[in-house]
């Protein structure tokens, strides 16, 4: 079975939801031309990364904004949208939250980021979400994490634990790390033998860059979309009757020792 995924590399303008809103949905329409089965959006492309005061006043009460528009666009167009993250606020609290829409426009996964970064202090402004989601996109098996989640290898094995064929990773990571980003992606998809999908943003925020660089991943670690440190589209296919033969193979879900771990 073979899918069609466009990453929106996205220059997100720091708190302006409603101008960064209307944005992603010109570049979402933008990328239909590639004939996409799925779109996918960076991380708190809404707020941009982070803004620290009036977030409350910033965030999408309960997501309805983005389930609204993102669900319609889904629908109207026929298309699965792993709509990166918002800023949201739920029961009085702020998450970073990421929603996917299938085909119908229908809400299939909702993920509240677990780790904050608390070298910039996101753990103090957003709170973090405590549970992993898998969801099915045409009949894939696909999970999400945000960010810095991505660190925690931990948190990738559990969700590859449950049969995960596609991770999607919606980020705003800096230029400064921009090595770790791409090793990361490619050790997440090598360890784990799946497709990743990592779709950073490119904005600026003061003196921090992010690093773009959006990458597709094959479970080889084969870069099928690398795209630069600028504002960019870019539409790769995935083909996922690989993945049966790579995991026969090396087996190493069937030669783990969960035993010998102590974590």
């Amino acid at each position: 079975m073979k899918k069609r995924i466009s990453l929106i590399q996205m220059d997100c303008t720091f708190a302006s939801p409603e101008k960064n809103f209307e944005y992603a949905l010109e570049l979402m329409e933008g990328v239909l031309i590639d004939n996409p089965d799925i779109i996918v959006l960076p991380e708190t492309f809404n707020t941009g990364f982070f803004p620290v005061n009036d977030l409350r006043e910033l965030a999408d009460k309960d997501g309805v904004y983005t389930k609204q528009l993102m669900g319609e666009f889904a629908k109207r167009n026929n298309v699965n949208i792993v709509a990166g993250s918002v800023t949201t606020l739920k029961n009085n609290r702020v998450f970073n939250t990421s929603y996917t829409f299938n085909r119908k426009g229908e809400l299939v996964a909702e993920y509240d980021k677990i780790h904050g970064f608390s070298p910039s202090g996101e753990h103090n402004y957003y709170k973090g979400g405590e549970e992993i989601v898998h969801f099915i996109l045409d009949g894939i098996k696909c999970s999400t994490i945000i960010c810095y989640d991505i660190r925690f290898c931990e948190l990738v094995r559990t969700i590859a634990l449950k049969d995960t064929d596609l991770l999607f990773i919606p980020a705003h990571w800096p230029l400064a790390r921009k090595m770790h980003w791409v090793t990361l992606a490619k050790a997440r998809a090598i360890e784990n033998q799946m497709y990743v999908c990592a779709v950073n943003a490119c904005s600026t925020v003061g003196e921090t860059k992010f690093a773009g660089n959006s990458l597709l991943i094959n479970p080889w670690g084969e870069e099928l979309c690398h795209l630069g440190e600028t504002e960019e589209c870019s539409t790769g296919e995935i083909d996922l009757s690989i993945i049966k033969d790579i995991r026969e193979n090396i087996n190493v879900f069937r030669d783990r020792k969960p035993n010998l771990y102590k974590l």
